[in-house]
């Protein structure tokens, strides 16, 4: 969490604005996989249809970062959440979004609910 932690304090600090440390933002362990390429195998994690030995299931992933980012939401707006990519992947499939989507590292998302129920957040991207 080192380089997010980093990120973090670095915006909080031009921003003027307080930063909270929520150990659950850890980005997930692949096990068998960590460090190789996302090939076919990562895929089928998020697919939920297989889970390398030793690693998180995406669907574990999912409810571990929707939980950390409702308590994220608990505090005084405006709240800015800084972690890890497959992280922001399980967050927008819980968000009802394609998960399988490679954002490059550093770029802001602005993530906001639907008006209508059983409709999917709108994700816009500031390139």
């Amino acid at each position: 969490m080192t380089r997010a932690r980093v990120t973090a304090e670095i915006v909080g600090e031009k921003l003027g604005l307080p930063v909270a440390f929520d150990p659950e933002l850890h980005e997930t362990a692949y096990g068998e996989r960590e460090g190789q390429p996302m090939t076919e195998w990562f895929t089928d994690w998020i697919a939920g249809r297989a889970t390398p030995a030793g690693a998180e299931s995406f669907a574990d992933l999912r409810v571990r970062a929707a939980a950390a980012v409702n308590r994220a939401l608990e505090r005084p707006a405006p709240v800015l959440v800084v972690a890890h990519g497959g992280l922001f992947r399980a967050l927008r499939a819980e968000m009802g979004l394609e998960p399988n989507v490679r954002a490059k590292n550093g770029i802001p998302a602005l993530c906001e609910p639907p008006a209508e129920p059983d409709r999917p957040w709108t994700l816009d991207w500031a390139m």
